[in-house]
C-alpha cells in the first residue's frame, strides 16, 4: 500500500502540561504498518502527539524517513531539546546496541535503528520490542500499576506479548522472551510471516485476518460483496473492514470474527496457564476495533484455563493503542535514571 504521510494530523494533547520540554522524553512507535511519536511526560501523558504517519513498508531507508518525519514534528515543538529518545519497534531488539535483529512484518533483519537515529536526530536514543514497552507502561503507569506478575498481549497487525514476573520485566536470553505470537496453534497450518507455520499470528494478526477475509471473498463473491464495496476493492480489505462490516451485521464479517475469536481464545488459555499471570492486559489495534474481544478472552480463561490460572484478571490497556509508544518514552527516561545513579 502506497504511503499517505501527508494525511497525519498533529496534535497538542495536553496544552495545560505544565512539564518543560527538557523534562519530555520523545517516544517513538515503529509498527508494520504506521509510525506515531510524542512527546511524553514522566506520567505518561502525551503532551504533543504527531498523529499517525503510515509508511509504505518500503525497506529500512523509506520506513526510517517516515519515522524521522514524525519525530520531527514533534521535536519542532519543543521549546528544550527531550532528555531521551525511546523507539518501540515491531521486532526483536538488541537493546544494548538498538539493532532490530528481526522484524517478520517488516521484512528486516540486523538493521542498525539506533544508531541511525541516533546519527539524524542526536541524543541517546533506546530501542526496545514493542510489546516490551506497551508491558512496560501498563505496568508502571497503566492498568497493571501495582502488580507484580502480569503479561501484556499485543493485538495488532502482528501479535506479540510481554511479562513482569515477581515485579521484573522478563527479557530471555536473547531479549525476545514472550513471543507468544510465534507460538503454533494449528499443526502444518497457514504460514506466517516468520520461518514457522501455524502460528498464533497467522490467524489473528491484522495482517492474517486481512488475508483470510480476502480469501473467504474470493470463494465466496457474492456473501463477500459487502465487504470489497466497503473497502472499494478485494486487495483493500483490511481487518479493520471486517471488524466495521461485523459491527453492521454482514454475515461474511460475522464468520470471519467468529472464527478469529477461536483462535484468540485458544492461544491465550495456553498461554495462561503457561504463564500464570494475575493479570493479562488486551492491547493493540485490534482490541480498538473489538473491544467484544476482551469479554470473550475473559469467559475462555475463567472456563478452560487450570484452577490455579483461571482466576487472572483480564483487562484492556489503559494506553490503548499508544500504549507501546508511551512505554518506549518511559524505558528511555528509566535508563537514562540508571545511568545518572
Amino acid at each position: 500500500m502506497p504511503s499517505r504521510r501527508g494525511e497525519a494530523k498533529s496534535r497538542r494533547t495536553n496544552p495545560s502540561a505544565s512539564a518543560r520540554s527538557s523534562e519530555l522524553v520523545l517516544g517513538i512507535d515503529l509498527g508494520a504498518t504506521k509510525v506515531v511519536s510524542a512527546l511524553v511526560a514522566a506520567d505518561g501523558t502525551a503532551v504533543y502527539h504527531s498523529g499517525r504517519h503510515l509508511h509504505a513498508n518500503d525497506g529500512p531507508g523509506g520506513v526510517i524517513a517516515t519515522v524521522l518525519q514524525a519525530a520531527r514534528r514533534c521535536l519542532d515543538f519543543a521549546e528544550d531539546r527531550p532528555l531521551a529518545i525511546g523507539v518501540a519497534v515491531a521486532a526483536q531488539v538488541d537493546p544494548r546496541t538498538g539493532t532490530v535483529i528481526h522484524a517478520p512484518n517488516l521484512g528486516w533483519r540486523d538493521v542498525a535503528l539506533g544508531r541511525r537515529l541516533a546519527d539524524e536526530l542526536g541524543g541517546a536514543v533506546h530501542v526496545v520490542n514493542d510489546a516490551r514497552a506497551a508491558t512496560f507502561a501498563e505496568w508502571k503507569l497503566g492498568t497493571g500499576r501495582g502488580i507484580d506478575d502480569l503479561f501484556y498481549l499485543a493485538l495488532g497487525t502482528g501479535i506479540g506479548g510481554s511479562a513482569v514476573f515477581n515485579g521484573r520485566l522478563i527479557e530471555g536470553g536473547t531479549h525476545a522472551a514472550g513471543e507468544v505470537g510465534h507460538l503454533t496453534i494449528v499443526s502444518g497450518g497457514r504460514k506466517c510471516h516468520c520461518p514457522n507455520w501455524g502460528c498464533f499470528e497467522a490467524y489473528v494478526g491484522g495482517w492474517a485476518i486481512a488475508q483470510r477475509a480476502r480469501e473467504a471473498i474470493g470463494s465466496e463473491f457474492g456473501a463477500g460483496r459487502a465487504l470489497v464495496e466497503r473497502a472499494g476493492a478485494l486487495e483493500a480489505v483490511t481487518a479493520e473492514t471486517v471488524f466495521r462490516a461485523y459491527h453492521a451485521g454482514d454475515p461474511l464479517a460475522r464468520r470471519i470474527v467468529t472464527e478469529t475469536e477461536r483462535f484468540l481464545t485458544d492461544a491465550t488459555v495456553g498461554i495462561v496457564n503457561a504463564f500464570n499471570p494475575s493479570m493479562l492486559i488486551l492491547g493493540g489495534g485490534l482490541v480498538a476495533g473489538m473491544p467484544e474481544f476482551v469479554p470473550a478472552v475473559e469467559g475462555a480463561v475463567r472456563a478452560r484455563c487450570q484452577p490455579p490460572a483461571s482466576g487472572a484478571r483480564v483487562v484492556s490497556a489503559r494506553f490503548t493503542e499508544d500504549a507501546a509508544m508511551v512505554g518506549a518514552a518511559a524505558l528511555a527516561r528509566d535508563r537514562l535514571r540508571g545511568s545518572r545513579e
